[in-house]
């Protein structure tokens, strides 16, 4: 089994048991689906990238410089929500720059000779992705911190009163860092990295673009306004538009003649139970659990998790980010609250006193 698949079948089976209860479809997280499809759809170049301007223009500028030195790239540390490019980004890096990416995940690099192996065999500039790099333990990542910075690792050699320590010399590299959660990072390591990108949200205007680019590419006949309304329901993530835009060409070609037109994909976002602002059934069960057994909030992860049935690290990583940016919660020192436009969007009377 290639490198690239097996590290994808470790992660996904990791995710899948940390994520049991969530809705796969509006969940911004990689589903199996979304590695088989990956490929295709994912831009390989920053032309062909849409979103993101801002952090697209500042990274030509970096590699082009580094180019004209002849140099590695700084180490990058890109940050934000899943499903916004991360990955995808990495890999445009390491083909702009004309070398080669080697891809991992923080829970994967367990030891410090795991790491060891990997650094080792890189090339001259070549790049290193770490998904989850949080996630990396403390041992490894205290190893990590001379190769950033010296591009040199210590290493022990045999045990007991016969041990000792050796110094290799690594070929210049560039690591890029990924993760959902930059609090969870150690200062040291942060501070290693010389640039720093936080992806946004796309606007339903970008998510527009991704989705006629993916139909064009799979071949789906969809009008505009049906690509609107599925943008409009996309969460502010393209995972999630090409997710939704697979279903509804199977709502299209059972129950239509292929075209996805704006019925359809009503149809379609109807049956998968997600609403006008892209909510999902767990989205309103958070909410309505909030309001109706919490009176509003401030309510705690843990204890919002129990009520739900769902585990608080989903409800934070998967669910809060999305209704933050909505405005439908509010995150305070004592905990999640519900605004007013939880209340308007279930109907239920705000109360004056909040």
């Amino acid at each position: 089994m290639p490198i690239l698949d097996l590290y994808y079948e470790v992660y996904f089976s990791m995710n899948k048991a940390n994520h049991h209860n969530q809705n796969e479809l509006t969940s911004p997280d990689k589903q199996l689906e979304d590695m088989q499809s990956d490929f295709s759809l994912r831009p390989d170049n920053f032309d062909n990238f849409i979103g993101q301007s801002k952090i697209i223009e500042n990274l030509k500028i970096y590699i082009k410089a580094a180019k004209k030195r002849d140099e590695a790239l700084d180490h990058v540390l890109l940050f934000g929500p899943p499903g916004l490019g991360k990955t995808t980004l990495a890999n445009i890096i390491a083909k702009e720059m004309n070398v080669n990416i080697k891809m991992s995940s923080g829970p994967i690099i367990d030891r410090a000779g795991d790491l060891a192996g990997i650094l080792t065999n890189l090339s001259e500039f070549d790049v290193l992705f770490v998904d989850e790099i949080h996630r990396l333990n403390s041992i490894v990542e205290e190893y990590l911190y001379s190769a950033m910075e010296d591009y040199m690792i210590d290493i022990m050699i045999d045990k007991g009163p016969n041990a000792r320590s050796v110094q290799l010399a690594l070929n210049k590299f560039t690591l890029i860092g990924a993760t959902t959660k930059l609090g969870n990072l150690t200062s040291p390591l942060r501070d290693r990295f010389g640039v720093l990108l936080r992806l946004e949200f796309y606007s339903h205007d970008e998510l527009l673009q991704i989705i006629k680019r993916s139909a064009k590419i799979l071949n789906i006949n969809i009008d505009d306004k049906a690509a609107l309304e599925i943008a409009k329901r996309s969460r502010g993530t393209p995972r999630i538009s090409n997710r939704i835009l697979k279903r509804a060409r199977d709502f299209a070609e059972i129950k239509s003649n292929g075209i996805i037109s704006f019925d359809i994909a009503n149809l379609a976002l109807s049956k998968l139970d997600i609403d006008d602002f892209g909510l999902d059934k767990m989205d309103r069960s958070i909410l309505r659990t909030m309001i109706t057994k919490f009176n509003g909030g401030p309510v705690g992860l843990e204890s919002l998790g129990v009520a739900i049935s769902e585990d608080a690290r989903t409800i934070e990583e998967v669910y809060e980010p999305y209704l933050i940016k909505e405005g439908f919660i509010q995150r305070t020192p004592r905990g999640r609250k519900a605004l007013q436009k939880s209340y308007n969007h279930l109907k239920i009377n705000y109360p004056e006193d909040n």
